[in-house]
């Protein structure tokens, strides 16, 4: 079964370059290339991708706005982003808006193909670099608020076996096959714990179940 993918970026050039690139993989497909994400959401129901290469910088939306719109609907489509600097606050709201991983754009030849099968095996690729400024923003995060103190988000107790699951970093089939249930059930668990949480991607869920210990 071909891993489907969407590629978001103005630079038509650079668009061309990673669908030749892609090509040379027989289990990659290349079902949607945009110049811009102000119809994201439409593009994401028509090309139903797997993977997204988003680019950071895009015309009249950025690519970070768009992660936050593309996972709140469809949470279980990985995306990575890609730009030209290691911006440590790009990459920090990237995450959290949802993003799977992170790419400069220097080295899309080299490493773009096993970062996305590091993607679809669970992984979060990312250069050593970005992976210590994510790290040192995450113990930036205030001390955890007391048990008592975090309000009821009314989870079942299954959509809280999935959430820790989540935190513990498992991806969605890795959780399905841990809890004996289908990719669907665990993409609606997922879709639910969002809702309850008011969050729109899986760095916000894990950031909020620990800072207030809901799993």
């Amino acid at each position: 079964m071909s891993l489907r993918i969407a590629i978001f970026d103005d630079n038509k050039n650079i668009r061309e370059s990673i669908g030749m690139l892609l090509k040379t993989v027989k289990e990659f497909e290349v079902t949607g290339s945009f110049t811009h994400v102000l119809d994201c959401m439409d593009d994401i129901k028509d090309c139903k991708p797997d993977v997204v290469l988003m680019d950071i910088e895009m015309p009249g939306m950025t690519g970070i706005e768009a992660v936050k719109i593309i996972k709140k609907e469809f949470p279980e489509v990985l995306i990575l982003m890609q730009t030209v600097f290691e911006d440590d606050d790009r990459v920090f709201d990237s995450i959290c808006a949802g993003a799977s991983g992170y790419i400069l754009k220097n080295q899309l030849n080299l490493k773009l193909i096993d970062a996305i099968k590091e993607l679809q095996y669970g992984g979060s690729p990312m250069s050593p670099s970005i992976a210590r400024k994510v790290l040192t923003k995450m113990q930036q995060i205030p001390e955890h608020v007391k048990p008592e103190a975090a309000p009821d988000y009314h989870l079942t107790a299954r959509e809280k076996e999935v959430l820790a699951c989540i935190v513990n970093g498992l991806a969605h089939k890795m959780i399905a096959e841990h809890l004996f249930i289908s990719y669907e059930t665990v993409r609606s668990h997922v879709k639910n714990i969002y809702e309850k949480l008011h969050v729109a991607s899986i760095a916000e869920a894990v950031i909020k179940a620990m800072k207030e210990k809901i799993v």
